[in-house]
């Protein structure tokens, strides 16, 4: 996992009995290993000294979340590139529709559901509690934060934050780098880069951000 906080706590509750945790690795040299016995290791040289000594065939998930998609996407091409393969991990408490799609390095979480026909795109998480309906469209690194609402047939733009009990009507699109606000209610089209907040949402001066 790249990552060593609260993320990476979640996602080893969604990993499968027979999988094990081997590494940790996190660009903030402060940072301690959450996990007894997994070694901890920071940045990208420290990856480097992981690797050549590691000749296994490794999965990996990137543990970051909040408004930092594009971090997690670039941290995601960097391991594919290193020969990791990127692992979906779905808990086993979510449902997924045999109908739904999902792309590489993908989250799904605790109770979330990802309904019929819905579509996600690489590294999109689906926090605990998160409902995505009927035929969303996820573009890559998406997060919808815990217990928010994508009604049916919403598009949501890369890299967009919803943000935590936030509502998406039937129909919208949320715009590329957007972040909804926490307990939102959307009622209208979200453009790119945009913040908005309230109920109904409106544009707002300042970013709001969610982080687990």
């Amino acid at each position: 996992m790249w990552g060593a906080a609260g993320q990476a706590k979640v996602l080893a509750d969604c990993l499968p009995p027979d999988f094990a945790i081997v590494a940790l690795f996190d660009n903030d040299s402060a940072r301690r290993s959450p996990f007894d016995g997994v070694p901890i290791y920071h940045g990208k040289e420290g990856f480097a000294r992981w690797r050549s000594t590691e000749s296994r065939q490794v999965w990996f998930l990137v543990a970051i979340g909040g408004d930092r998609g594009r971090d997690r996407l670039e941290i995601q091409r960097f391991l594919t590139s290193s020969g990791l393969r990127a692992y979906t991990a779905i808990h086993a408490a979510a449902f997924v529709s045999p109908s739904a799609a999902l792309g590489r390095g993908c989250q799904i979480l605790p109770h979330a559901n990802v309904c019929a026909g819905a579509s996600l795109g690489d590294a999109c998480i689906v926090n605990t509690a998160a409902t995505v309906d009927h035929e969303c469209r996820l573009e890559d690194g998406v997060h919808i934060a815990p217990g928010a609402t994508l009604t049916g047939l919403v598009n949501v733009g890369a890299c967009a934050l919803v943000g935590a009990g936030a509502v998406i009507l039937p129909r919208l699109r949320i715009g590329r780098d957007a972040v909804v606000g926490a307990g939102a209610v959307v009622t209208h089209d979200v453009p790119d880069g945009a913040i908005v907040a309230g109920v109904p949402a409106v544009p707002v001066p300042s970013k709001v951000t969610q982080r687990r």
